[in-house]
This record gives C-alpha cells, structure tokens and sequence, in this order.
C-alpha cells in the first residue's frame, strides 16, 4: 500500500528521552506521511516503545518537537503544557501490549468509555458506532462478556476497536501480538492488515518482521536510541545497508 498523501501527518524532530543516567532516546527525527505504516523495529531496550508512548503523551520527552497536521503540537524543550498534551492525546490512540482493558467493564463498556467520558460524544451515538466496529472484527456477539470470559486474541481485537472507537488520526501498536499464543496472532495481524488496507495511517512497534515486510511503507530500525537505518521494507528488511540491521534482521528471520 501506498501513502494517500505524501505530506507527513505527523513529524518528530529531536526526540530525547532520559531515565536517570539511562539516555534511552538520542535524538529522534521521524515522519510519517498520510495512510503510511511505520514499524519500528530493533532489539529490547532501543527505545522504541519509548518513541510510541511519546507520540501519545504517556511518556515526556526531556527535548523535541512533535508537529501534527502542519502544526507544532508540542515543545518539549520548553515545556510541554496540559493543554499541549491533550491536544497530541486527541489526534492518536494506542493499543497496548497488555490489552488494558477495564476488567469490571463489559466489552461494549470498555469501547465507549474514552468516546464518553472523554470526547463527551453522546452516549447512544458511541454505542452505535462500537456495535459497528465489534462487529468489523467479529465480536459483536461479545459486547456483554467481560474481558476475563475472552481469549487473548479477542481482547486484543477490542483493544484495537477501544482504539478506533476515539476516531484517531493516528494509530499507535505496541507489539499487539507479543503477548498472544501462537495460534492467536494471525487474527490480531489479519485486522491491523485490513486497517492498513483502508489507508489508517499507524506507527507500530513490532518483532513481526514478516508482517513488517507486507503492510509497512517504512521500516525504522532502532538500537541504543538511535534510528540506525529506514527505508521501504525490501530496502530495510531484504538488502540492509547497515551491518546492525542485517545481524538484527537475520536473527530474527533465521533463528537457528
């Protein structure tokens, strides 16, 4: 798939991020363009979860700038104000590793929530349209189950359906599929790929080389906080130019 658009969405220029002595970004510069799929991906501890939650206000850099839609949203460097973080909040939604769903919500209780309680949106219109997007997924029969009663493949789907409940300009995946069973990532990777087909523009941080390879239109490769390479997936991910990416991409592709 192709960008719609190739003015970026979203920009990130100078991204640092500190935990004590830890300097886990060093520098990030980053764009993604209109109905792109960025992965990023490298060993633990590259500082890429790091990027993703910085994108959503979950984590505050120590110095960059994020500019979205043309805008500046955020300067970190000089501070970044309530009013600065929210407005980055509103234009992204993240689905997490873990699920983080509300376990004493019901499925359709848990998707309405942020379009509710946070977006003020009416609550009949934010049912209708989670019953609609359940049953884009295949859950519409689960809207009254809670989520201990579901697999992790499904939580997972809700997870993505809370996600585009918020009607986001961007999508942010934090490895969705690292905490599944095997035999469950296929239906997970399937939806994210129907997703990327419809032209979402999403950053998705992913050890699914693979998968990386058939949705992304760049892959980032990051290692010490750093953006060591990126490129189109058969640049990154099939002829690397860096010798960290090709030992990175060969262990992963080639385990034994």
């Amino acid at each position: 798939m192709s960008p719609t658009n190739p003015e970026p969405v979203l920009k990130v220029e100078g991204l640092r991020k500190s935990f004590g002595d830890n300097e886990v970004l060093r520098s990030i510069d980053l764009s993604v363009a209109q109905g792109g799929v960025v992965a990023l991906v490298g060993p633990s501890g590259s500082g890429k979860t790091t990027v993703l939650r910085s994108l959503n206000g979950l984590e505050i850099p120590d110095a960059g700038r994020i500019t979205f839609d043309g805008g500046p949203v955020v300067n970190f460097g000089s501070g970044a104000s309530k009013r600065e973080l929210a407005a980055l909040r509103d234009r992204s939604a993240m689905v997490f590793q873990h699920y983080n769903l509300f376990p004493h919500k019901t499925v359709l209780e848990n998707v309405i929530e942020g379009p509710v309680q946070v977006q003020r949106r009416p609550k009949a219109e934010a049912i209708r349209e989670a019953e609609e997007l359940l049953g884009r997924v295949g859950l519409a029969e689960k809207k009254d189950q809670y989520p201990h009663e579901l697999s992790g493949g499904q939580q997972q789907r809700v997870g993505i359906v809370r996600a585009l409940a918020l009607r986001p300009t961007l999508l942010l995946f934090d490895e969705p599929t690292s905490a599944l069973d095997p035999e469950l990532v296929g239906e997970v990777l399937s939806v994210i790929k129907e997703l990327a087909d419809e032209g979402w523009t999403m950053v998705l941080v992913t050890h699914e080389l693979a998968f990386a390879r058939e949705v992304a239109t760049e892959v980032v490769f990051m290692d010490g906080g750093v953006v060591v390479e990126h490129g189109p997936p058969e640049t990154v991910l099939r002829d690397p130019r860096e010798e960290r990416t090709r030992r990175f991409v060969h262990r992963l592709l080639h385990p034994f």
